[in-house]
Parts: C-alpha cells; structure tokens; sequence
C-alpha cells in the first residue's frame, strides 16, 4: 500500500516518483494499491477529468488506485493549506480502502494528511510503515514567507515529528535531510537514504529544429521548467531580463504564482511564459536551451533536491542555480559538477554566470554533458527503484532485518 496524495498522470513533482516505484512493484508480481488524491499538480486546479467526482478506484498499469476528492485552493496560504490537508485527511480516513490486510504501508512526504492516513492505516492492519521524506512541510511553512508561516511551521513540525516517529523505517531522498528527520524524534539507526531518480527520457530531436519550432534565435535561452510558487522566488528571472534585453528568459510551467509573475514581468519583452510541455517533447525542450535554471527564495534553505534538478541533468546542458549553499539543490549541483551556484535572489550575479556561459560555448556544453554522465552513475531508474525494494524486503524482514540493515549501515560507515 502507497500513500501519496499525488499521482499519475500528474507529471512533475512528486507524483511521476511515486508512480513509477508503484508501477514497479506491480511489475514484480505485488498486488500494489495506491491511496491519492485528486490530480491538481502542478497548476492547483483539479485535473478535468477528475473534476465532479468524489471517490474513483481503478486500475492504470496493474496498480490499483483508490482517489478521494478533496478541496484545491487555487492561492496559497497557511490557513488554506491548512483546509487542503484537512479534506485530504478527513476524506481518506473516513472511506479508506477497501482491500485485503497490505503486508507494509508506504506514505510519501511533505503531504502531512498522508502522512497521518498512512501511519494510521499501518497501526490498525498493524503492519510496517516507512514514509519517504521528499520534503519537510515544517521547514518549508516557516521559511514560505505566507501569512501565518511560523504558526503553520509549528503545527506542520508537530504532525511530521508524530507521523515520523511511528515509522519503522524513514526513506529520505537527500542525507541533507537526516539531521532535520532526528530532530522530530527519529533514530538514526532508522533512516535509509532512497535518492529520486531521472524519470524522464534522454533528448532525441534536433537541438536547432526545436528552437526553431519554438521561436527562439541565436540569442541566449535561460529555461526554468516546473512549479512557479512562493519558495521558487522566480522574479529573480524577470529581474535578470531587466538588466539584459539580449538574453531570453523562458519560465514554462504552472503554479500558485503565474499570474503575478506574468504581471511583474509586463513590459519586459524577453521573458516567455510557455505551459507545460508533454512528457514527449519535454526533454527536447529543455535540450533546446542554453542555460537551465533552479531559483529559491533568500530565506529558503531548502533540504530537498528539485525534481527538475534530475531533468535538468539529463538534458545535457548547464545549470545555474540561483539557491541558497549548504542545501540539498547546491549539494547536489556540486556533485554532479554539470551547474554553477550563485546567491539566491540577486538578478545581476545570476545574469553574470549566464553570460559567461554563453560567451564559450565550449565551456558550456562540457559543463553540461556532466549531467548525463551523473544520472547514468547515480541517478538511474534502475538503482533508484532497488533501494525501494531493499527498503521493503528490510522491513518485510522484521526486526532482524531491520537490524542487519543497521549493522551494515554502521560497517560501511566505519569503512
């Protein structure tokens, strides 16, 4: 069983990772249930398909999927995120699956009704529970900047350290995270690092035909790709195009601050907002760019790794990341050796590394073939759904194959 209140055919974010480990363990012969929401990701508007229905059980690709309506604020504040997870939690709970006894219980993290309905679901089959922590909804409410974060930072901190805490085991996808995971009350011994993956193919169209297809010329093309909310703080892109007409800046996608960017950016002729591509030409576009870019807030030192971040790597063409060091998006960047990091919200030194990177173009396409080569050693499909397995072959092991897993954790750590 899989709680994750996001899910296919959402296409970005969380829900392609917890698609694809769902639809895997189906493949090995699982009978493998999912608990989701509505498809709302990441525009914050229910799928149309979707919309009208209160609960949906079917199957797509061997998993059976359970979906219970809840409600989707279209503007992001404390107070509605608050009613976004209660209605995922009171509707989940009060109709849950109608299914055989599940031998383990897997929740995906930041969703904290998830979180809740999974560890709930675990105790009264009283079976395993391991949630993965893609993000932390505590650290993410007070660094947000929205009305009545710290509050919200308090409460989502509370609901995390007593969904953690009932976990037999917890995955986390960057060991960026494990310090913040111990803090809510969690044994160390108890944490597996289970790393996302590329889940996007490798480019295959003709670079210079996609740009023509896409109106871009010989000038510089800086994309950002994927959700346009308040912890991004993508109007450090707009702010770069002020200060350079010359460059295009490109922000395609959706999210909670589209309308306000498009607002801020009236009049700034060179900065495109396109939609979401399609899984299809996806990679192609992002391969069409020169430049890639992942923006956060000054105030956000964010633990998680963006899932564009591993899109971006197999596309083969440098980052800048306009973030904050010593998180998960630098640590990351750095390692791969595919990007460059400058301060989070400052336009100038953000443009300054763009025009570097388009003044040798050499430079640039050896800075971005870094990233195939990082997905093909660490970021695969293959190896990033074995670590799922061995999360639950440890846990279906019981105690001593919790035990043996820490004893090898400890071996490898003195070695």
């Amino acid at each position: 069983m899989l709680v994750s209140t996001n899910y296919a055919p959402e296409h970005t974010g969380i829900g392609p990772y917890a698609t694809q480990v769902a639809e895997h363990w189906s493949a090995q012969g699982h009978e493998t249930h999912v608990l989701a929401g509505m498809p709302h990701y990441p525009s914050w508007s229910v799928d149309p398909a979707y919309r009208g229905r209160w609960r949906m059980t079917g199957t797509r690709n061997g998993v059976t999927v359970h979906r219970r309506r809840h409600l989707v604020p279209s503007r992001q504040t404390a107070a509605r995120r608050a009613a976004f997870e209660a209605t995922v939690l009171g509707h989940q709970l009060a109709v849950p699956p109608r299914m055989e006894r599940p031998d383990a219980v897997f929740a995906q993290l930041p969703s904290l009704a998830g979180g809740v309905v999974a560890a709930r679901l675990a105790a009264r089959w009283r079976v395993p529970f391991v949630p993965v922590v893609q993000d932390l909804m505590g650290a993410a409410a007070e660094q947000s900047g929205i009305s009545g974060g710290d509050r919200a930072a308090r409460a989502a901190a509370g609901v995390e350290g007593y969904v953690l805490r009932r976990a037999t085991l917890v995955g986390v996808i960057h060991e960026t995270f494990a310090d913040r995971v111990v803090a809510l009350g969690v044994d160390r011994g108890r944490i597996r690092v289970v790393p996302n993956w590329s889940h996007v193919a490798a480019p295959s169209a003709d670079r210079e035909e996609t740009r023509a297809r896409l109106g871009w010329g010989a000038e510089p093309v800086v994309l950002h790709s994927g959700n346009m909310g308040l912890k991004q703080g993508l109007e450090v892109l707009v702010g770069a195009a002020r200060l350079d007409p010359e460059v295009r800046w490109v922000l395609m996608g959706d999210g909670s601050r589209r309308a306000a960017l498009r607002e801020t950016a009236s009049g700034v002729p060179n900065v495109e907002f396109l939609p979401p591509a399609g899984n299809e030409e996806f990679p192609d576009v992002l391969a069409a760019a020169d430049v890639l870019a992942v923006t956060q807030r000054a105030s956000v030192l964010d633990m998680s790794v963006p899932s564009k971040l591993t899109s971006y790597f197999a596309a083969g063409r440098p980052v800048v990341a306009s973030v904050a060091d010593g998180g998960g998006t630098a640590e990351e960047v750095r390692r791969s050796g595919a990007g460059v990091l400058v301060g989070p919200e400052d336009p100038a030194a953000l443009l300054e590394a763009v025009r570097k990177l388009a003044a040798d173009p050499a430079a640039a396409d050896a800075l971005g073939a870094r990233g195939p080569r990082h997905v093909a050693e660490h970021l695969g499909r293959g190896a990033g759904l074995a670590r799922y397995d061995a999360l639950l072959a440890e846990v279906l092991a019981g105690p001593a194959g919790t035990a043996a897993g820490e004893q090898g954790k400890a071996r490898g750590a003195g070695a």
